[in-house]
């Protein structure tokens, strides 16, 4: 039996099972097993096809080397019986070749299969430092770690985590870490863990410790770049686990350009009280309840106590989530690595199993800049409006196209949002949390029902082998009784929650997360405040003053802040004192995923450089008509020039170490905020 045929027996299994239970099928991580039976592997090199070329303009630093096309099918997460999974890990029949390549590639792929070898080299970068006898020490410390000879002549994997024990979106990375590395020794090649830097965004909310928090995404891609680029390994398992973990490993792997796949560490379980579900969220609008007199301070402590039930990245459509989905449509990840739980067994399975796919890669030599290109970012995007994803994906994925040599602006996300409805019923502006997507086809089944409504394109490459199309044939459409994903012809939202404004506050963009909850256009006096911490007091002492007012938080930008930090706090106390109808926020820092409300953010220019935002009044009328997509002061331009000329900078609120270098390096959030141009 086949590695599909054996899936196709599985899921009767799993389906029959819980249409006894719950009269859906949902493949959660455990039957993810058995629908996660990992695409098979390809056949033997020579049977296999030429290796797809990139289809990206900027090819790679170094001369790809001829392959075949990779036959991995995608691993499908969810649960499923032990026989199953264990003849999962021990088959692996040929995948179906792929189509062939079109134009220009596809010439270039005949001068490539008649001008080298079938056998590429699999070990072209660490054998700089393992063949040489003028390597000598290089080799002598490899023996030092207990390699062996034959192992010198392996490829060798970096497994790079962003494990640290202090908090739940990353506790569990160093045992998946482990998972790993035994599945790339068992592919045949030799792993070495490593670990990078993270930082907690719940721990460091509302405090200046969120100034690290952004500056951590360059921090992680640079080491990584840096351990990988020092240590001559051959390609990169990256293990993040949360918000900003996801794009630092993606630019790293696109900087680097060496055959990589990024594990998502998966989103955590709600916590339960009392009969109600709560999450990280939770923690934060309970203070605004509290303030406001709704619950008591029992309560809030018990909110507290079980928002957060274990390991795992907060478990709604927030940042995290966000960026794994977009990242496994993107094609960089394994199908279901986004939506299955960091609990689930299946996680761990599938750590076991990526070695297998990263040395296909390999032998492909498929690198991110084959994968990463204009049509798989405008893939990422479509998912972020369908699933009413972070805002924080603006910043990320405009910077991961600069890591692969592409230009992403905001004009392509309005662009985007523009033909993309928002569909899902996920938290914070919805019901659900990331399990439940997963309980009901998790992110592939997403990807299938937008693919057959035509806003994916399907061939798109992907980690698999495979395109994303071909993935999709493999794995279940949603499940039909579900209530997460809504119909194109009965959207929550017609066009995209992210729409980019422009005006005289934000002449170079801004960036607003619009529901359709809120309405479409809010007018009122500004509130302005110099810094979150300001507006926190302020909303704890009367909330009532907040009412009809239009809340400006500024010298919270990239260089003002520094680091650009997260607003969550302040849009968690106001909708926490239930006044999110009621007054609306902007400023030139950034929202957590957890946001929500009538908010606007990544105000370009900032206020610390001299932008309009930094010139604003209280009491000044600030006009947002999303259905204009503008945003404006009632000042004439005599006006702010003649404030502008009385305005001096703030001094910068660092002056040494790392906040220094990122406030010297950091670009406008209208260019990713990326620290190497």
């Amino acid at each position: 039996m086949n590695v599909m045929e054996d899936w196709s027996s599985t899921r009767k299994i799993i389906t029959t099972r819980v249409s006894i239970k719950k009269k859906t099928w949902a493949p959660p991580l455990s039957r993810l097993c058995t629908a996660r039976r990992l695409p098979p592997l390809p056949p033997p090199a020579a049977a296999r096809t030429p290796a797809r070329l990139s289809t990206c303009p900027h090819p790679s630093t170094h001369p790809p080397s001829p392959t075949s096309h990779i036959a991995t099918q995608n691993p499908k997460p969810r649960s499923v019986p032990a026989a199953a999974m264990q003849s999962l890990v021990l088959t692996s029949p040929s995948l179906p070749e792929a189509g062939p390549v079109p134009g220009r590639r596809r010439r270039l792929q005949r001068v490539r299969a008649t001008a080298v070898s079938n056998e590429p080299k699999l070990n072209k970068y660490s054998a700089r430092i393992t063949e040489p006898k003028s390597q000598g020490a290089s080799q002598a410390v490899l023996y030092g770690v207990g390699l062996t000879d034959a192992d010198l002549r392996k490829p060798q994997v970096g497994v790079s985590s962003v494990w640290y024990e202090g908090n739940t979106c990353n506790m569990h990375l160093l045992r998946l870490a482990e998972a790993v590395r035994d599945g790339v020794r068992d592919a045949g090649m030799v792993g070495f863990r490593f670990n990078t830097v993270g930082v907690s965004d719940a721990i460091s909310m509302g405090t200046r410790g969120m100034c690290y928090s952004l500056q951590s995404r360059d921090l992680i891609a640079d080491s990584i770049e840096t351990v990988m680029g020092a240590q001559h390994y051959d390609a990169n398992i990256s293990i993040p686990g949360c918000d900003k973990n996801m794009p630092g490993t993606i630019m790293a792997m696109g900087r680097l350009n060496r055959p990589s796949i990024m594990i998502y560490g998966g989103t955590i379980k709600p916590g339960h009280f009392q009969g109600n579900s709560y999450d990280i969220v939770s923690a934060f609008q309970c203070y605004g309840e509290y303030v406001s007199g709704s619950i008591s301070d029992e309560q809030r402590k018990n909110v507290l106590r079980n928002s957060c039930p274990g390991a795992g990245a907060c478990g709604g459509m927030y940042t995290a989530n966000t960026m794994a989905s977009a990242i496994e449509t993107m094609g960089m990840s394994l199908p279901y690595s986004s939506s299955t739980p960091a609990e689930d067994p299946l996680k761990l399975e599938e750590c076991r199993l990526t070695g297998k796919y990263l040395l296909e890669l390999l032998k492909m030599d498929l690198k991110p800049r084959d994968i990463i290109t204009e049509k798989s970012l405008r893939n990422a995007m479509v998912i972020v409006m369908a699933l009413g994803g972070s805002t924080n994906a603006v910043l990320h994925l405009i910077a991961i196209a600069r890591s692969v040599g592409l230009h992403l602006t905001l004009d392509d996300f309005q662009k985007v949002s523009d033909q993309v409805p928002f569909l899902a019923d996920l938290k914070p502006s919805g019901k659900y949390v990331m399990e439940d997507l997963h309980k009901i086809g998790g992110t592939p089944a997403a990807i299938h029902y937008l693919l057959e409504q035509g806003l994916l394109d399907g061939d798109c490459m992907t980690v698999t082998g495979k395109t994303l199309a071909e993935n999709a044939k493999i794995f279940p459409p949603l499940s039909e009784r579900q209530q997460i994903i809504r119909p194109l012809d009965n959207p929550i939202k017609s066009t995209g929650h992210i729409q980019i404004l422009y005006g005289n506050l934000a002449p170079e963009g801004s960036v607003a997360k619009i529901t359709g909850k809120e309405g479409l256009f809010f007018s009122g006096p500004a509130l302005v405040f110099e810094g979150e911490e300001a507006m926190i007091t302020a909303i704890s002492e009367n909330p009532a003053t907040f009412k009809g007012k239009v809340v400006v938080i500024r010298g919270e930008g990239p260089r003002g802040g520094p680091g650009m930090p997260e607003m969550l706090t302040p849009t968690s106390a106001i909708m926490g004192a239930g006044l999110g109808k009621e007054c609306a926020l902007l400023t030139d820092g950034r929202f957590s995923g957890g946001s929500h409300g009538f908010v606007v953010g990544h105000i370009c220019p900032e206020a610390q450089e001299g932008g309009p935002i930094g010139l604003v009044q209280n009491g000044d009328l600030i006009t947002i008509d999303v259905g204009k997509r503008v945003i404006d002061v009632d000042l004439t331009e005599a006006q702010l020039e003649e404030r502008r000329r009385k305005w001096s900078p703030p001094s910068y609120k660092a002056t040494r170490g790392a906040l220094w270098k990122y406030i010297k390096l950091v670009a406008p959030a209208s260019r990713g905020c990326v620290t190497d141009e």
